[in-house]
């Protein structure tokens, strides 16, 4: 049944599995569009193992020609280990509009953010970053982050140091309450916004949870999430743009051919 074009998620719920404190601005956007929100935190977002280290590198950030942020975790974590950081901030650059938005909002004027895309590939695209020999550069991330920006900007030449100012960790949430409206037919689509809240979440909700996972759709806002999702089995996998508002425009889009 479609929707009308003014409540495009009409009748629809959504499981979204971000942290409770980063769902609020889909949470109102998907009730804006009129669905519904099932909130199952399947991802946690935790300090670093060594802030006192991470922070005496952030008290340092003047000292570095271009500072990299490379999520809005990393933002916001950063600037609870060095609140006054963005006065000694040279150049920022960010991975994605969220992380700019992020950045932003923390008093940083002119982050350089790439427009082709929200991921470390669209980063070192940049004609700003193509010669950066001997520039000394901080890439600001969560622990066990991609290696392919920082392996890629040394080998152009840039003197490079990481801070892992947060960790990603699995909640020990029950999921009884959640399997019980979904096999009542309660959900209609899932959203995950890394491979790894995706993994957590096939972790988290057991075998009796899998079939209905695999009879729902999901919506990932990059390709690498919908390789995850095929290596877990699940086939009807719809990618989306990033950012809030992106991702319930490619929800609309979805099910208004439903």
């Amino acid at each position: 049944m479609r929707s009308d074009s003014a409540q495009p998620l009409g009748g629809r719920t959504i499981l979204v599995t971000r942290p409770a404190h980063q769902a609020n601005v889909l949470r109102q956007l998907i009730e804006q569009a009129g669905g519904r929100i099932v909130l199952f935190p399947a991802i946690a977002i935790e300090p670093p193992v060594d802030p006192q280290g991470a922070a005496l590198l952030l008290h340092e950030i003047a000292s570095y020609d271009f500072v990299i942020f490379t999520s809005p975790n990393a933002v916001e974590q950063a600037f609870v280990l060095a609140p006054g950081l963005a006065a000694g901030l040279r150049k920022a650059f960010a991975v994605g509009m969220a992380t700019a938005q992020a950045l932003t909002s923390h008093g940083v004027r002119e982050a350089v953010v790439p427009e082709d895309g929200a991921d470390s590939e669209a980063l070192l695209r940049l004609p700003e970053l193509q010669d950066v020999r001997d520039k000394h550069a901080l890439i600001v991330r969560g622990e066990g982050g991609r290696p392919l920006l920082a392996q890629t900007l040394e080998q152009r030449g840039a003197q490079l140091r990481h801070v892992e100012c947060y960790r990603r960790a699995r909640p020990s949430g029950d999921a009884s309450e959640l399997l019980a409206e979904w096999r009542s037919g309660g959900i209609d689509g899932v959203v995950a916004m890394s491979a790894e809240t995706l993994n957590n979440l096939w972790d988290m909700i057991g075998e009796q949870g899998h079939e209905l996972l695999r009879a729902t759709p999901v919506f990932v806002p990059h390709p690498r999430i919908a390789e995850a999702a095929t290596r877990l089995g699940l086939t009807d996998v719809a990618i989306t743009d990033t950012g809030d508002a992106a991702v319930v425009r490619g929800l609309s889009a979805w099910f208004a051919l439903r």
